[in-house]
């Protein structure tokens, strides 16, 4: 979680919301996770099963 977090360059507090679906995730925070997992957007946000 630490590794993501500091790639997000944000806190896990606020991470932790995001997964909670109490705050909206950035798109600029979407397009860093895509990155990372090397996945679509579409796989993240559950439009498809396609990674």
């Amino acid at each position: 979680m630490y590794y993501v977090t500091s790639v997000l360059k944000t806190s896990q507090t606020m991470y932790a919301r995001y997964e909670r679906g109490t705050n909206e995730l950035p798109i600029h925070h979407l397009i860093a996770l895509c990155k990372l997992y090397n996945i679509s957007a579409d796989y993240i946000l559950g439009l498809t099963d396609k990674k």
